[in-house]
């Protein structure tokens, strides 16, 4: 019995998915304490878009440390948060025209949710958050009552009240088919909110991933994020665009909302925005809301991370230019016409993606978790989600190269082929 068995807490989850001992990484490639390889088609659940350590980074990072550079330091000024500050507006916030501030809190995800939800609350004297069905924000409270998943939801031990759920683009997963896909549903909603004897207060916030990674690789169409933006606008509510887990490149651009025509309140970032795995949140709020902040209104000890800042400014290098989005965008087409194969072949499975995010919808969680496991026995790192666990998501790093994107495929093909032929 393993250390972690004896004494790790019950909760523990992915140990259990990858029952190895991981002691190196570079790159697209986890190695074991056996020195056996596997292919990170997870990257950290989209932390790890650069791919592990970064040489890049590690190496200023570790010039950094020798330097003897401000590790912890609160909120106050340092150098490194000055560089990364500054190297963020001219690299993202700039170019589009973004006037938002930088606020930095405790250094995961769900720290970013709860922040945004308690400045629109603030900024608007409302109380109620509308956020979406399948949709996925983070396990603290406030976050919690975002998060649609009921596994979740049911370890609160404490009602999750003031927001409530929408569905999303489609009543079903939706792949983003700009069909007019839900636009009744926000019609509808549109009208309750102007009928004073609807019952139906208008909300402080509308909260919203573009494509719900956790929630299984859901897209919603261009059209419906535009109709929700400016249906936001006319009454009055704060949009919040979780940015977490498909940000920092991830779709083939900076934001995941860049090319869907719309200007969100607060954007929420974590995961990828510390560049190499340590870590890291922020949110970038428009001045209108940020001034209802007083100083030290919302804390945290480790907020704005002096390492994350370093590895994060290196980060943002490769958006100075057009290449590695380029680059994105090449291997999306390959992955989508390398698993084509698998739809023709069966179909009732489905694939939905954008840019280097893309889930395999097996429609059935037991195959799903089956894939998962054959994959890990022949060197594949991959999860699954959505409803049941039942769609495979492939986020590797960005860098990834095109062979060992290629020998992961193989590995995933042969895998949903076998489990497939075993389930017939």
């Amino acid at each position: 019995m393993t250390i972690f068995e004896q004494r790790e807490s019950a909760i523990r989850a992915y140990g259990r998915v990858y029952p190895e001992t991981f002691k190196t990484a570079r790159g697209a490639i986890i190695t074991d304490e056996k020195g056996n390889e596997y292919i990170d088609f997870f990257a950290g659940a989209g932390v790890l878009n650069f791919g592990h350590n970064n040489e890049r980074m590690t190496r200023a990072m570790i010039t950094y440390l020798e330097e003897g550079g401000i590790l912890h330091s609160l909120d106050m000024q340092t150098t490194a948060k000055a560089d990364f500050m500054q190297a963020f507006t001219d690299t993202i916030l700039k170019p589009r025209d973004m006037p938002h501030k930088m606020q930095f809190m405790g250094p995961t995800g769900t720290n970013a949710v709860e922040a945004a939800m308690k400045l629109a609350r603030r900024a608007t004297g409302r109380t109620d958050i509308v956020a979406f069905s399948h949709g996925f924000h983070g396990m603290t409270l406030g976050a919690l009552a975002a998060t649609a998943n009921q596994y979740f939801r049911g370890a609160a031990g404490v009602p999750l009240n003031h927001v409530y759920h929408e569905p999303f683009g489609c009543a079903t997963p939706c792949h983003g088919c700009n069909q007019g896909c839900g636009l009744d549903q926000l019609e509808s909603l549109r009208a309750r909110y102007k009928d004073p004897s609807s019952g139906l207060l208008p909300p402080a916030a509308f909260l919203l991933e573009t494509i719900q990674a956790e929630g299984g690789v859901n897209i919603a169409s261009r059209e419906w994020i535009q109709s929700l933006a400016s249906l936001a606008k006319e009454i009055g509510a704060v949009l919040i665009i979780d940015d977490i887990q498909v940000g920092c490149g991830r779709t083939g651009s900076y934001f995941s909302f860049d090319s869907l025509g719309i200007q969100p309140d607060i954007i929420c970032l974590a995961k990828g925005i510390g560049g190499v795995g340590t870590p890291m949140a922020m949110n970038l709020v428009h001045p209108d809301l940020d001034k209802h902040w007083s100083p030290g209104e919302h804390t945290g000890t480790f907020r704005g991370q002096n390492l994350s800042f370093i590895a994060g400014k290196v980060a943002l290098e490769y958006f100075r230019d057009d290449t590695l989005m380029a680059d994105v965008s090449e291997k999306s087409e390959l992955i989508s016409q390398y698993l084509k194969p698998l739809l023709n072949a069966d179909k009732s499975l489905q694939l939905r993606g954008r840019g280097m995010i893309f889930g395999l919808d097996m429609g059935d969680g037991e195959r799903a978790a089956a894939i998962v496991q054959e994959c890990f026995r022949n060197g594949l790192i991959l999860s699954a989600c959505g409803t049941g666990g039942k769609v495979l998501k492939l986020i590797p790093p960005l860098t990834i190269s095109r062979e060992e994107l290629i020998s992961g495929l193989d590995i995933l093909m042969n895998a949903v082929r076998n489990i497939m032929e075993e389930a017939a």
